[in-house]
């Protein structure tokens, strides 16, 4: 064989490795994009759940605190603000904030002791519980996605990949700095 054939054998497999590294990593992009896509939606399918129990619960709540009219309000002004949310960041921020008005309304409960015995609002707190525990578990798995899509993303060679076909990083779902501290419980 000579010279000018071996360098375009050697051209060609070059190119070849080239070529079959750019589709399994652009592949393996896409794959992860849409795990954190799916995680996703199922982070919000969950939330949705936890969004058509609130007007039950804030109801029954209702009820026996009729003078605890501040928070109630604010747990309905969040949950409108969660359905007004387009964006993820939008939806997260929301979100959190419909956290930390539904753990106050849960303070106001601990002062009716009638309320707490009350059998409809023991089954919406008990369906509440059940949905916010399937809340962390989406948010953790969309967590580990984000992470190892962020991850994907960032390495070389394929974050050469990712900035050309415009891969952006995904955002995590973080807590609001008000969940570090416990709620306090006045009698």
């Amino acid at each position: 064989m000579s010279t000018g054939v071996k360098i375009l054998i050697g051209i060609f497999v070059a190119i070849a490795v080239l070529g079959f590294t750019t589709y399994g990593s652009y592949n393996s992009l896409v794959v992860l994009d849409e795990g954190v896509k799916s995680a996703w939606a199922e982070v919000e399918n969950q939330l949705q759940r936890r969004f058509d129990l609130i007007p039950n619960l804030v109801e029954t709540v209702k009820g026996y605190a009729a003078h605890e009219r501040e928070v109630l309000t604010q747990v309905t002004e969040a949950r409108a603000r969660v359905g007004g949310a387009t964006t993820v960041p939008e939806k997260i921020a929301a979100n959190n904030q419909l956290s930390s008005a539904l753990s106050r309304l849960l303070l106001v409960v601990e002062r009716y002791p009638d309320l707490k015995a009350n059998v409809n609002f023991i089954r919406l707190q008990d369906e509440l519980a059940g949905t916010e525990n399937r809340i962390a578990v989406a948010r953790k798995r969309y967590n580990d996605s984000v992470q190892s899509y962020n991850v994907k993303i960032r390495r070389f060679p394929t974050n050469i990949l990712a900035g050309l076909f415009g891969f952006q990083r995904a955002e995590f779902f973080r807590p609001p700095a008000e969940a570090k501290e416990a709620p306090k419980v006045k009698f």
